[in-house]
């Protein structure tokens, strides 16, 4: 199994849930790429406004920092990763970093953010984050999968793609 993965997505996506219930799986340790977010960055989102890139080097960078340390069975990150070049300055710290990326229909991630109470992402600024999502490439280290079925389906699933990964 990797030893740094970053579960990936839009909001409302799982990746919190999912990165949790995965990390627990596999005894890594887990890191809400949200909590690394800088207090303006949260004021802005929370505020209904959409982070800039330049707003993100620094989060990206910590969450670089924080799979590059790993130790142990590993660190599992949820963290948005959108962009191709979010992902790469993830790997600028940590190279050998798997991307997992998180999907669902808009329906389905609209009401999962309606249902979300108390967390500072606005279900208003789903739309931006569908317009910024660039799927993994085929030269990116990672897979994409359907977070349909409940957390503990999804995180089977993930275990069974990486296992079979590992072992081409």
């Amino acid at each position: 199994m990797p030893q740094s993965i970053v579960v990936m997505g839009v909001s409302g996506a799982g990746k919190s849930s999912i990165g949790q219930a995965l990390a627990t799986q596999l005894g890594a340790h887990f890191v809400d790429g949200d909590t690394l977010h800088p207090e303006a960055n949260v004021k802005k989102m929370a505020s209904g406004v959409p982070l800039t890139d330049d707003d993100r080097w620094p989060w990206l960078h910590l969450v670089g920092t924080k799979l590059s340390t790993s130790s142990g069975n590993g660190t599992i990150v949820a963290c948005s990763a959108l962009k191709r070049s979010y992902r790469d300055a993830i790997r600028k710290a940590a190279p050998a970093t798997t991307f997992i990326l998180l999907q669902a229909d808009r329906t389905a991630l609209q009401d999962r953010l309606t249902q979300r109470p108390g967390h500072f992402m606005p279900a208003s600024l789903l739309t931006s984050q569908l317009d910024t999502l660039e799927e993994l490439q085929n030269d990116e280290s990672g897979l994409m999968i359907e977070s349909t079925g409940g957390v503990d389906t999804t995180v089977v699933r993930i275990r069974k793609l990486l296992e079979r990964s590992a072992a081409d």
